[in-house]
């Protein structure tokens, strides 16, 4: 059968299955999450029980498991204080897993083995915590009412809190769990927490964080240190990657040997926090330069992206151009067919040439731009459109031109216009067999014009019959004198 799927974790589960990991230090998070669901995500259960474990006691909660836990065997050295009212001070390093010594316990007696049966019938209230921050804050301003406001500065704010700021800042975290109940607990405050040289250490070293066991968050913390004797104080630090307990101080004790003892602390374990700083700034350095090879990556590949991109832009206006000279040649070539054909058109609806003996035709020679003449007769009585389209259709003439009568000076109307949509007839335009000389003009030049004589031939046979000599421009000036007709 298939395994059921993993259902999502809500905020507060995160946030109590990493605290889970932080106080019992397994790194697998598969079996931190197993063993919170397991306890129905009760930490303090958990951690109970996990706790128990590593003492060699049967598990309250779970059932034993079919094959051996796998165990850290790396060597962990916690540093414990512990002053007890009936014994003389003692000093002692002792063996064990992260956030846990294994030794006796001072507190099994028959009353807390009947608390704890009564525990499951009736849950303490404490073990709900609904407003960590609230508690923290509750127990400041207790403490400032009761011992005054000079004391070390409190770290206002959850247990979690104040161990991710110590892991981030590389800093020593200092916890105090506060009975308020406990005989020692306001000597202690008074005497030894609230004196000049204490505070001033405690600031200048590390964090401070303090709650009452009796708040919620007080007494979560509590189950999770497992602290025997009040006061109590745990030093915790940044040590292979995760926050550990490396000292507890339990029990009364004078300024001097607090001061002295987490001085020792401190030293043994400052150079945990030097090579993770130093782990830190290398992983930073790394980051820096792997950013700045990013930057370089990406500011070469915009570079070359920008040069693909005018390369393509180059390719696009050379295709444009290329298209706009071709499609002006295609253009080119229809206006020149339209031309051609509308030559021919014009050729073929040219009337025919009237015979050299009509007397009423008269016959003209035309001057083309390439110094070559052309002539043809034509009949007085036909329209100046005529001679315009005789003209139009030879391959030699421009698409537009104009014919003027060179003395006097005028421009033949031979298109029709809106004022005159019926052009004059050669006689109704005033040439006669004595009229004055004809050329055309090319609409477009702009330059000086030739002028020539009219010659003018009577023939004996064909009396009547004139000469008509029309030239186009020239972009030569006139001569200051007209040349001799042939």
């Amino acid at each position: 059968m298939a395994a059921p799927e993993e259902q999502e974790l809500s905020q507060a589960q995160t946030e109590k299955l990493l605290q889970f990991q932080d106080l019992t230090g397994l790194e697998s998070m598969d079996q931190c999450r197993r063993t919170l669901e397991q306890h129905n995500w009760n930490i303090e259960a958990a951690v109970q029980d996990r706790l128990n474990e590593q003492e060699g006691v049967p598990s309250v909660f779970n059932p034993p498991p079919s094959r051996p836990l796998q165990v850290n065997t790396a060597d962990h050295r916690v540093y414990s204080y512990i002053v007890s009212r009936t014994q003389p001070s003692k000093v002692c390093l002792t063996e064990g897993k992260r956030f846990w010594v294994p030794r006796l316990r001072q507190r099994h007696d028959c009353a807390e083995i009947q608390q704890f049966a009564l525990s499951f019938i009736r849950p303490d209230p404490r073990g709900r915590v609904t407003d960590p921050v609230g508690d923290v804050v509750s127990f400041i301003h207790n403490f400032e009412e009761k011992y005054g406001r000079s004391h070390p500065v409190f770290y206002q704010g959850t247990y979690s809190q104040a161990l991710n700021d110590a892991k981030r800042e590389l800093r020593f975290l200092l916890v105090y769990l506060h009975g308020d109940d406990h005989q020692d607990t306001d000597e202690f405050c008074r005497n030894t927490l609230c004196t000049e040289e204490v505070l001033t250490f405690i600031n200048t070293r590390m964090l401070f964080w303090a709650c009452s066991t009796s708040k919620p968050e007080g007494y979560r913390v509590s189950q999770a240190l497992r602290e025997n004797v009040y006061p109590f104080l745990a030093v915790i630090v940044l040590k292979d990657r995760k926050m550990t307990v490396v000292g507890r101080l339990e029990g009364l004790i004078q300024p001097e040997d607090l001061i002295n003892q987490l001085n020792f602390i401190l030293e043994a374990n400052q150079p945990f926090l030097t090579s993770e700083r130093l782990e830190r700034e290398e992983r930073n350095q790394t980051q820096v330069l792997r950013q700045q090879q990013d930057e370089a990556y990406l500011e070469s590949l915009r570079a070359d992206q920008e040069k693909e991109r005018r390369k393509r832009a180059e390719q696009e206006q050379r295709r444009q151009e290329e298209e706009l000279a071709r499609q002006s040649v295609l253009a080119e070539e229809r206006r020149r067919r339209t031309l051609e054909e509308e030559k021919e058109r014009k050729s073929e609806c040219l009337p025919p040439e009237p015979p050299l003996d009509d007397p009423d035709a008269v016959k003209i020679v035309f001057k083309l731009p390439n110094d070559s003449r052309v002539e043809r007769r034509f009949l007085f009585t036909q329209s100046l459109t005529v001679i315009h389209d005789f003209l139009f259709s030879l391959k030699e003439t421009p698409e537009k031109f104009q014919i003027v009568m060179n003395y006097p000076r005028r421009i033949l109307p031979c298109l029709p216009t809106e004022d005159q949509p019926n052009p004059p007839t050669l006689k109704e335009a005033g040439l006669s067999r004595t009229a004055t000389s004809l050329k055309t003009v090319e609409k477009s030049f702009v330059g000086a014009v030739l002028w020539w004589p009219l010659l003018t031939r009577h023939s004996g046979k064909t009396p009547g019959t004139a000469f008509q000599f029309i030239e186009f421009s020239s972009p030569f000036p006139p001569p200051a004198h007209p040349p001799p007709p042939d």
